[in-house]
């Protein structure tokens, strides 16, 4: 039983990396040259999808809310705010090479991969080393049994700025968008009428100089993330920590994501980031089993603390009603973007024996209609159905028109990549201006009227 769950599970991750690249949502990054380890690329239908999640979760998190503000940082800080948050110090993963051929992994994936009943994050690199010894685990590329010890390496990638070479100076890419957001905490309560509880938000790119192979964009070099810091009083923590936990359960249901794939696991203390005194992870049920979606941490004062002593400028907050001043604490809700791209397309894939269809939420649907010509050779439908395409464009977006090869190839094509709807003008549209609306997930049609056609289509996407 447990050999066939792999082998489905298996042929499961394979075909959706397949449909990705086939269809345009995500191409292995450098491709003509051979590629580059955990580097991916968004294509057409990919960076749609991954556009709708974004701005979706800043509708929903930011826009709608009158506690949130957001904020755009930038990717490069001085090197000085690394060191204060800990990252110089405490940002590792463990390291092992094999003697052999040279192939370098993470020592924590390849125990994970060979004895599924250890966890072992947040192990020190003694008890990880002693682990692989002990269970003879071999090199997943070349078989031997010779790996060196495991060590601890930084994940921040260092680059230098300057254009005289003798005086570059070190900086990091930012490993975690949440230090621009503290660095501008004083900007914000100074420019805006912000009170607490709130929060700041941005999304962008962070850059972690991880090793996993064979997991698509679940865990890469250069990743979207999404997150706010809610800014509270100390003894606030618990019960908002509780509301934004439900908050997030919530959104990722709200997006169509199976509830059967997901789950919460809390950290334990020895795997907890060095700033948080409590993290949980909403885990997805992927092929190669459970990993983390979302996640949030209870950050306590650590980040403001320390960046006040090491700047020497003052970032408490003053209570504009009772002249109170306290540094405050925090909760920081974290939302991988890449990966949830990734994600949504594990969990829509769906094949029967006729077909492969991508059952995505409408709403985050690359796609929302596709309009088709009956037939292509006819110029009086392929003519109506390109002034019925320029309607809709007009209220939605983005719609397709598609004229290529037979109609049922057109279908196929559309269901791959999760258009909600395909209208179809046929010769019956000439006469009553009617046209059939073939619904993705059922293959069921209807008649509509072309003059109710986006009132139809809002109401389903919406």
């Amino acid at each position: 039983m447990i050999y066939k769950r792999d082998y489905i599970m298996d042929n499961l991750f394979n075909e959706v990396v397949a449909l990705a690249k086939r269809r345009g949502f995500i191409f292995p990054s450098s491709d003509i040259y051979g590629g580059l380890a955990n580097t991916w690329d968004f294509g057409p239908y990919g960076t749609l999808l991954k556009n709708n999640l974004r701005d979706l979760w800043w509708q929903n998190f930011i826009l709608e809310r009158d506690d949130m503000v957001g904020v755009d940082a930038s990717i490069f800080l001085n090197p000085k705010v690394w060191e204060a948050s800990g990252h110089v110090s405490n940002f590792t993963d463990a390291l092992i090479d094999c003697k052999n051929c040279k192939y370098r992994t993470r020592a924590d994936h390849l125990i994970e991969e060979n004895l599924k009943d250890i966890k072992v994050e947040g192990l020190p690199v003694e008890e990880l080393t002693k682990i692989i010894k002990e269970n003879k685990l071999k090199c997943p590329k070349c078989g031997a049994i010779d790996f060196t010890q495991v060590r601890r390496f930084n994940l921040l990638f260092e680059t230098h700025v300057g254009i005289v070479e003798e005086s570059k100076s070190k900086v990091y890419l930012r490993g975690e968008i949440a230090q621009g957001i503290f660095l501008n905490f004083k900007n914000v309560t100074d420019t805006t009428r912000v009170k607490i509880p709130f929060g700041i938000a941005q999304q962008g790119k962070a850059f972690r100089n991880e090793i996993t192979l064979g997991q698509l964009v679940h865990r890469t070099l250069e990743f979207d993330l999404m997150e706010f810091e809610y800014f509270i009083r100390p003894e606030k923590w618990e019960d908002t920590y509780e509301y934004w936990k439900e908050k997030m359960w919530q959104w990722a249901k709200n997006l169509g994501i199976k509830e059967k794939n997901l789950r919460w696991r809390e950290h334990e203390e020895f795997e907890r980031s060095h700033y948080s005194k409590k993290t949980m992870d909403i885990e997805y049920n992927y092929p190669f089993g459970w990993k983390e979606m979302f996640g949030i941490a209870y950050r306590t004062d650590f980040d403001l603390k320390n960046h006040s002593k090491h700047s020497g400028k003052d970032l408490s907050y003053m209570d504009p009603d009772t002249g109170e001043k306290y540094i405050p604490h925090v909760i920081e809700p974290t939302f991988g973007l890449s990966r949830l791209a990734g994600i949504v397309l594990f969990d829509a894939y769906s094949k029967d024996k006729d077909r492969t269809v991508l059952k995505l939420n409408p709403k985050i649907a690359p796609v929302k209609a596709a309009v088709f010509p009956l037939l292509a050779n006819k110029k009086e439908l392929v003519d109506k159905a390109k002034k019925v395409h320029e309607k809709l464009k007009e209220k939605i977006f983005p719609i397709q028109f598609d004229n290529r090869g037979n109609i049922g190839k057109r279908y196929y094509y559309q269901d791959e990549i999760g258009t909600p709807f395909c209208v179809t003008i046929d010769f019956d549209t000439l006469k009553d201006d009617t046209v059939t609306v073939r619904d993705r997930d059922t293959a069921k049609q209807e008649r509509i009227k072309i003059e109710a056609l986006v009132d139809y289509i809002r109401s389903k996407i919406s």
